[in-house]
């Protein structure tokens, strides 16, 4: 498996300097690469039944937020902007959810999701902090 550091490893950019459009590529290359490790995570997991139930949850869950990320690139004013900014925020806590549930409850080794979930909790923080710039 790819060492984890190089996964998660970003070179920090900063944005002000930056057109909005390169912001946007670059997070929607984060929701990409997350949601591609969650179904790496997904194909490792137990055949058992709640293993695969989690599995399930988590695909459909790291999609969804890709998904609305895309929806966010489409917005026609900084409201529609705000709105599904929150869409996205929300749609980005499940899988990090089910991240912390396989951790949780042994069904992977926290140790082994922990960079993945902080990569969640991490572009969470980008989303909100864009949100509130939008916004003030």
């Amino acid at each position: 498996m790819e060492d984890v550091a190089e996964l998660v490893a970003e070179p920090q950019v900063d944005y002000t300097t930056q057109p909005k459009s390169q912001f946007l590529d670059d997070l929607e290359n984060r929701l990409q690469q997350f949601k591609f490790r969650c179904i790496n995570v997904s194909r490792a997991l137990p055949k058992e039944y709640e293993a695969q139930h989690f599995a399930r949850q988590l695909l459909r869950s790291s999609s969804s937020v890709t998904i609305d990320f895309r929806a966010i690139r489409r917005s026609r004013n900084q409201a529609e902007y705000v709105a599904k900014v929150d869409v996205a925020l929300g749609a980005l806590d499940e899988p990090v959810f089910w991240l912390e549930t396989l951790a949780f409850t042994n069904v992977m080794p926290a140790d082994r999701l922990h960079d993945l979930t902080s990569e969640g909790h991490q572009i969470a923080t980008i989303l909100s902090k864009s949100r509130k710039s939008v916004s003030d």
